[in-house]
C-alpha cells in the first residue's frame, strides 16, 4: 500500500485576478498565482508509485527481472487549505519475475547451413513458430521475430533440454554477444547431451561454407536462458 508524501512551497506572488493555475511541463511544474496582495501557501502532494510483480514459470529464476511498464507518481496541489487541483494519476510499475528452473550453461557452439550434410536442403527448421507456421532458413531468413524479444538468431539444440521457443543469450568470446531462439535440432546435439551431458548448440547461417568461417565455433560458450520454450 502506497502513502502520500507531502511538502510545502511558500510563494509570495502578486497580481490582479484571484486565480491559481498549475501546469505540468516536460521540464517541471509551473505555478501561476494571481492573488492580489496575498501570500499563497501551495501544498505539493505526491503519491509515490509502487511495484506490481508478475511471476512467470517459463522464465528462469536467475534471469534479470524485466520492467514491462514504468511507474508514474501521482501528483496533486492544494492551496489556501480549500482549493484542490489533481494533476496526474499514480501508476504502478509492472515487473516480470521468473520462477522457473535456472538456465546457465557452458558448452559448445558451432554453425550450420541449410545445405549441411544430413540437412533437408529446403531450409525448414524442426520447430513450428509460435503461430504454428513453418520457418525456412532459405526463404524466411536466419532471424526470427519474437513477440517479446524482437529479432533473434535461430539456434539448433536438444529439445529435451531446450524446448522449441527457448530464448538464449549466447557469448562464445568471438562473436558479439547475441540473443537466439531454439527452433531447430540435430542428432549430434541430442547425443552430446544425452550421452555425455554436454550442451551443444548450432547457429544457423546461410550456407555450410559461411558457417565454417563465421566465427561461431567454440567449446567454451556461455548459454544463458531467458525464457524456457513458448
Amino acid at each position: 500500500m502506497t502513502k502520500k508524501v507531502k511538502f510545502s512551497l511558500f510563494l509570495s506572488i502578486s497580481a490582479m485576478v484571484t486565480i491559481i493555475t498549475v501546469t505540468m511541463l516536460n521540464t517541471g511544474t509551473t505555478i501561476y498565482n494571481n492573488v492580489g496582495d496575498k501570500t499563497a501557501t501551495v501544498l505539493n502532494e505526491i503519491e509515490p508509485y509502487g511495484t506490481d510483480y508478475i511471476y512467470v514459470s517459463n522464465m528462469p529464476s536467475n534471469a534479470e527481472p524485466i520492467v514491462i511498464s514504468e511507474g508514474i507518481n501521482g501528483l496533486d496541489y492544494t492551496y489556501d487549505g480549500l482549493n484542490y487541483i489533481h494533476l496526474s494519476d499514480m501508476k504502478n510499475e509492472v515487473v516480470k519475475v521468473g520462477t522457473g528452473k535456472q538456465g546457465n550453461y557452458k558448452g559448445k557452439l558451432t554453425g550450420y547451413g541449410p545445405d549441411c550434410p544430413g540437412c533437408s536442403k529446403v531450409g525448414n527448421v524442426a520447430c513450428r513458430t509460435e503461430n504454428g507456421k513453418n520457418h525456412s532458413l532459405i526463404y524466411d531468413g536466419l532471424y526470427y521475430t519474437d513477440d517479446e524479444y524482437g529479432s533473434v538468431r535461430i539456434l539448433a539444440a536438444d529439445h529435451n533440454l531446450f524446448p522449441c521457443g527457448t530464448i538464449v543469450t549466447v557469448d562464445n568470446g568471438t562473436l558479439n554477444k547475441f540473443t537466439g531462439i531454439v527452433l531447430d535440432t540435430g542428432s549430434a546435439m541430442r547425443g552430446a547431451w544425452r550421452n555425455e551431458g554436454v550442451v551443444w548448440m548450432d547457429l544457423a547461417f546461410t550456407s555450410q561454407k559461411e558457417a565454417l568461417t563465421g566465427g561461431a565455433t567454440s567449446s567454451n560458450t556461455s548459454f544463458n536462458v531467458q525464457r524456457w520454450g513458448w
